[in-house]
């Protein structure tokens, strides 16, 4: 029986390349990867009726090393495509060494997306993985160059398919073949795709190199601004975020709070110089219901210590040259 080591997402694709290699008695072992910008939760969702074994693999590392510079580019945002999907071939690859293992896996579709599954995009993708004669879409397979497992009859081309294109019509009526009723959307499984997060996390390389985890986990939440003496501002937008910030302070870190007025919380992540704080303190007002034409008590926490200071609301049209979009 041959085994195929296969990248599950979760979604619908790759669910159905699953079980179109399953339709030939393959042995499955899917492998699903971390990093701050994506996680394994589809992938297990998916496995409760796939029931195959499923490894998590964390790459954050690697993956954070090859998003900074990355060979091929990025997309429309900060995600790039091209250099990912290598990197996690190449993952996998050890994975399939280690295992002894026939081939890898995906459940790419040609022609979906326009930019990182064209032709040129797959070829480029298994040839930087260093396994370009073992990767194997089963979706797409006859219309792409027949691979060594399918030469050498581990894999039977004339059960794979021919899929390709934007339309998820194929892949809707396979699902009904194979009873499958539920299933993830395709869309939003990676932050860096967003052109949002992507300015955030764009200018959190550009101004602070030194980044660590907890600086991108934070780049989710609430209105950020980057004063002109180089620290960052996070200001909650609602409770939510005021208790997410909270939960991920650091004693380094300073937080400001305003007692008298419903307000949201501000954190300095790594903290900052006494005008720093006495600016963050105004922006909080600002975004208080405390009164914009009063002079504030506003009270910071700095490690073990805690301060009052008075200060008055800053116009929000000044704001809009500091604010991190």
């Amino acid at each position: 029986m041959a085994t195929g080591i296969g990248l599950i997402s979760g979604g619908l694709d790759s669910v159905l390349a699953v079980k179109v290699l399953q339709d030939q008695n393959i042995k499955i072992i899917g492998i699903s990867y971390v990093t701050p910008f994506f996680n394994a939760k589809k992938a297990k969702q998916a496995n409760k009726f796939l029931d195959i074994d499923l490894r998590i693999m964390d790459i954050t590392d690697i993956h954070l090393e090859m998003v900074q510079s990355p060979k091929h580019g990025y997309g429309k945002g900060m995600n790039p495509c091209i250099d990912c999907h290598a990197l996690m071939f190449r993952e996998a690859g050890k994975l399939m060494e280690a295992e002894g293992a026939d081939f890898l896996f995906s459940g790419e579709v040609l022609g979906e997306r326009p930019m990182s599954q064209n032709f040129r995009s797959l070829m480029k993708v298994a040839n930087e993985s260093g396994y370009e004669e073992v990767i194997i879409r089963p979706l797409s397979a006859r219309l792409l160059p027949e691979t060594g497992p399918e030469r050498e009859g581990k894999v039977d081309r004339n059960g794979l398919l021919n899929i390709s294109g934007r339309s998820r019509k194929p892949q809707m009526e396979l699902a009904k073949h194979y009873d499958i009723t539920e299933y993830a959307q395709p869309a939003g499984g990676c932050l860096l795709t967003d052109r949002g997060y992507s300015r955030r996390l764009r200018e959190l390389m550009d101004n602070n190199p030194d980044f660590d985890l907890r600086d991108i986990d934070l780049l989710t939440i609430g209105r950020q601004f980057r004063l002109a003496s180089g620290e960052k501002v996070i200001i909650g937008r609602d409770q939510k975020d005021n208790e997410k910030l909270l939960s991920m302070k650091r004693d380094d870190d300073i937080i400001i709070d305003i007692a008298d007025y419903p307000s949201p919380i501000a954190m300095i992540p790594h903290g900052g110089s006494e005008e720093a704080t006495k600016i963050s303190a105004s922006i909080c007002v600002t975004h208080s219901d405390a009164p914009d034409d009063q002079e504030i008590k506003v009270t910071y926490h700095h490690g073990g210590d805690e301060q009052n200071i008075w200060v008055k609301a800053i116009p929000r049209n000044k704001l809009e040259n500091i604010r991190i979009q």
